[in-house]
């Protein structure tokens, strides 16, 4: 359909995705030009504390870069489908529905792909994204590189959390099938594989293996794990043993921090439990966690009495 698409129909192409704000079409163009040949520079890196006590390195785009990345995450890759398997970074999906299909099961398998965002590659993004069959190669090249920093995914640009999903549509497919014919239940929450029903460990690893093989990826060998109905069953953060359900231990505090509101109020509380935080961000802090509860298990009473109760210190 592109072949004898020269540099003006090129340009007309890309006038036509409205990247951001401009009336001048020659500024236009060369704006979106200059970005794509020198990306980095467009970048301003830093790193987060990880509960593990390690680093993740953040890239945070330039204002106009993030926003010219919006508008390429709104106008054309919402408009591609995922795998249903694929439980991350979609509207109205929660935790819930990743540990859902996972409830009350006899064995559950745990795997996930090292340094996933890294990993992913230039040439993935563009043939998953912006394949010839849809955009002039040179308009694909260079959304591509919009995309992406070095060569690879990153954290941080609006983009990289839904092309991950389109880069593991195929394989979200290959091993939601070969699941299906076997009874296994699987999904993948970004980089974290779950798969739970009755089955030899082994035998999936080796077919997840080979099927990321395909696409650069790796498993993390370090964080495989094998869960037994009679252990403590987590999915995501979730309990599965006999439904989904926080943690005890997660309810339990909440539990401990309104008896003693209730019992001293909220600003004794605080000052007999030497809390440096201050009550507004306590209260934010506390009133977040209730509604996570309430989220996944929306008939808890109890909770929502504690919801009601702290709304009144939230006001």
């Amino acid at each position: 359909m592109w072949k004898y698409t020269g540099t003006k129909e090129c340009n007309d192409f890309l006038l036509s995705l409205h990247l951001f704000d401009c009336k001048d079409k020659k500024k236009y163009i060369k704006t979106i030009y200059s970005i794509s040949n020198n990306v980095e520079a467009n970048y301003r890196k830093f790193k987060i504390k990880k509960r593990s006590e390690s680093y993740r390195t953040i890239y945070e785009p330039s204002p106009l870069l993030k926003y010219i990345q919006k508008q390429i995450l709104c106008n054309i890759l919402n408009n591609k489908s995922i795998s249903n398997y694929a439980k991350a970074y979609k509207k109205g999906i929660s935790l819930k529905e990743n540990a859902l299909p996972h409830t009350n099961k006899k064995k559950i398998l745990k795997l996930d792909i090292k340094n996933f965002f890294d990993n992913i590659s230039f040439y993935s993004v563009y043939q998953s994204c912006f394949p010839i069959e849809y955009f002039p190669k040179s308009v694909g090249i260079l959304l591509t590189y919009l995309c992406t920093y070095k060569d690879h995914l990153i954290q941080g640009a609006p983009t990289s959390a839904y092309i991950s999903n389109l880069v593991m549509k195929e394989f979200d497919e290959n091993i939601g099938g070969w699941c299906k014919e076997k009874n296994i239940s699987y999904t993948r929450y970004s980089d974290d594989l779950t798969f739970s029903g009755d089955f030899t460990p082994k035998e999936i690893i080796k077919k997840v293996r080979n099927e990321l093989f395909k696409l650069g990826l790796e498993l993390n060998q370090k964080k495989t794990h094998v869960i037994y109905r009679q252990n403590k069953q987590c999915v995501t953060g979730l309990v599965v043993n006999e439904k989904v359900e926080v943690s005890t231990s997660y309810r339990k505090e909440i539990r401990k921090e309104m008896y003693y509101i209730k019992k001293f109020g909220l600003l004794s509380h605080l000052e007999k439990s030497k809390c440096s935080i201050p009550p507004e961000k306590y209260v934010r802090s506390l009133y977040g966690k209730i509604n996570y509860v309430l989220q996944i298990s929306q008939e808890n009473k109890e909770f929502q009495n504690y919801k009601n109760f702290l709304s009144v210190y939230k006001k």
